[in-house]
C-alpha cells in the first residue's frame, strides 16, 4: 500500500499545566507508530487520549488503535499504534492526524462488582458505583462479543439491579458494558466473570438418585426376618439321615 503523507498535530489540553508533544513517527508495515510525551504537574492525573484524522474532518476518533490511547493514560513517554489499512483500506493521498486529550474523570467508578465471584442465572444482583456526572447510562450484559441483554438510558444515580435471565447459558466470558449516552468515548467494560445455574447440576442429578436408592433400601429391608426361624429367602435345612 502506498503510504499517505501525514501532518501530525497535537491539540493543547484545557489549562496550561498539562502538555503533550509528539517526539517520533514511524511506519511499520500497515501500522503508524506515534510516540509522544505527556506531562502533568500532578502525576496522579489520568488522561483520555484519542487519535483523529482529516479524512472525516477530525469528527470521530479512530478505532483501529492500541497502546497509550483511550481512558486512564498516565503521564510520561507514551505511544499510539494505528493500523491504517484496517481503518481506511487502500487509502492514498495526504492525511493529517490529531492527538487530543483531556484529564480523565471517570463517569462511573464501580464499587462492589466482583468479577472473581460466580453469578447465578435467574437471580438479582445490586451493582453500585460512584457517579462522575449526571449523564444517563446504557448497561449491557455480553458473552464474548454477543449481547445478551441491556437496559438503556438508566439514571446515573449510583445503583442498578442486574437481573440475570434464567435462560442464560452457564459458563465464563461474561462481562458488563456501561456506556454514557452523551459520549462514545466514555465506556467501561468489566473483566470477564462466570454465570452458573441456580441449582448445581450434580445436585439435580443426585437428589432423585438418593430417593430411588432410599426406596430400594426400604424394599430390601422389608424382606428381612426379624424373628427366629427361616426367612422367605432361606432354603430349609435337610434332616440328618437315620439308621
Amino acid at each position: 500500500m502506498r503510504k499517505a503523507l501525514f501532518f501530525l498535530l497535537l491539540l493543547p489540553f484545557l489549562g496550561r499545566a498539562q502538555s503533550a508533544n509528539i517526539t517520533k513517527v514511524e511506519f511499520a508495515g500497515d501500522e503508524v507508530i506515534i510516540s509522544y510525551t505527556l506531562e502533568s504537574p500532578n502525576t496522579g492525573n489520568r488522561f483520555l487520549m484519542s487519535l483523529y484524522s482529516s479524512k472525516d474532518n477530525f469528527s470521530v476518533p479512530l478505532t483501529k488503535v492500541k497502546g497509550d490511547v483511550g481512558q486512564e493514560v498516565k503521564p510520561g513517554e507514551n505511544q499510539i499504534i494505528w493500523n491504517i489499512r484496517q481503518e481506511l483500506g487502500n487509502y492514498k493521498g495526504r492525511l493529517s492526524l490529531e492527538v487530543r486529550g483531556r484529564v480523565y474523570v471517570p463517569f462511573v467508578k464501580l464499587q462492589n462488582f466482583l468479577t472473581t465471584a460466580s453469578y447465578k442465572r435467574g437471580k438479582l444482583y445490586d451493582v453500585l458505583w460512584k457517579p462522575g456526572n449526571a449523564d444517563p447510562l446504557n448497561i449491557e450484559l455480553y458473552k464474548g462479543d454477543q449481547r445478551v441483554q441491556g437496559s438503556m438510558a438508566q439514571p446515573n444515580n449510583g445503583s442498578f439491579t442486574l437481573n440475570i435471565p434464567s435462560h442464560t447459558t452457564p459458563g465464563g466470558d461474561y462481562k458488563l458494558k456501561i456506556t454514557s449516552t452523551r459520549s462514545n468515548d466514555e465506556v467501561i467494560i468489566t473483566p470477564v466473570f462466570r454465570i452458573k445455574p441456580k441449582v448445581p447440576f450434580l445436585l439435580k442429578v443426585f437428589v432423585p438418585l438418593a430417593v430411588i436408592g432410599g426406596g430400594a433400601a426400604a424394599f430390601m429391608g422389608g424382606s428381612k426376618d426379624t424373628g427366629s426361624g427361616t426367612t422367605n429367602s432361606d432354603l430349609p435345612v435337610p434332616p440328618f439321615p437315620t439308621n
